[in-house]
């Protein structure tokens, strides 16, 4: 029986899929300023399996932009206080919090067992090792990255081209290291809807190719890879 917390999803997506998506399980690398707010949507929508990993605690400057960082949880640890949010919010689903560093090694361990992966990361390095090992291991991957007005999103499938998140960034994709409170939260609203998408067998629009935006000018454009 479809729990009545999930009743103003139906019409957008059916009861159908809305079962299907409690029986799915996201990897979301990064609990900071995106993977905060793809969590929540991950949580609100009911994909049934989530895995959080980060090595990370909050400080100071976390304050401006992630949602899960609050004067309470500054020195926590980003993973823990994920686990912490998740039982709040949707209790049912199968939560599991991982504090360590994602790296080649750590990634081909985590991977198996997972339907998709969202890249909530904040450095270059960590991202291509992730977009490496998810080609390796057959799964698609929800990019995003912001910085200051601007954000990115974009769904790397593994029969796309090897080393395409490489390409992107020698050609210039790279992001600013300020961030405003609204852009990681535009991103994650993206990415958690490419998602969806995905995990319910829907077309992306966003399958081979990079979506840029602007939120000073509201301008946009696509980068093909």
């Amino acid at each position: 029986m479809l729990s009545e917390r999930y009743s103003r999803n139906i019409g957008a997506i059916t009861q159908a899929e809305q079962e299907a998506l409690r029986a799915k399980r996201v990897l979301i690398a990064g609990g900071g300023g995106l993977g905060g707010y793809v969590l929540a949507h991950m949580l609100r929508i009911g994909v049934g399996g989530i895995t959080l990993c980060d090595f990370d605690v909050f400080d100071e400057t976390n304050l401006n932009r992630q949602l899960l960082c609050t004067l309470d949880t500054l020195g926590a640890s980003k993973a823990q206080t994920a686990a912490e949010y998740a039982a709040a919010i949707n209790p049912d689903v199968r939560f599991r919090a991982l504090r360590e560093r994602l790296d080649g090694d750590s990634c081909r361990r985590i991977l198996p067992g997972h339907d998709l992966v969202i890249d909530a990361l904040d450095n270059v390095e960590s991202r291509i090792e992730l977009a490496s090992a998810c080609c390796e291991a057959g799964l698609p991957l929800v990019y995003g990255a912001v910085g200051g007005w601007t954000l990115q999103a974009a769904v790397i499938m593994p029969e796309h081209p090897a080393k395409a998140l490489e390409r992107l960034y020698a050609g210039g994709a790279a992001a600013e290291p300020s961030c405003l409170s609204f852009t990681p939260s535009v991103c994650a609203g993206i990415q958690a809807a490419e998602a969806v998408k995905l995990l319910l067998g829907k077309p992306s629009e966003l399958e081979g190719r990079m979506f840029v935006m602007d939120l000073l000018h509201n301008d946009s454009f696509f980068i093909t890879f």
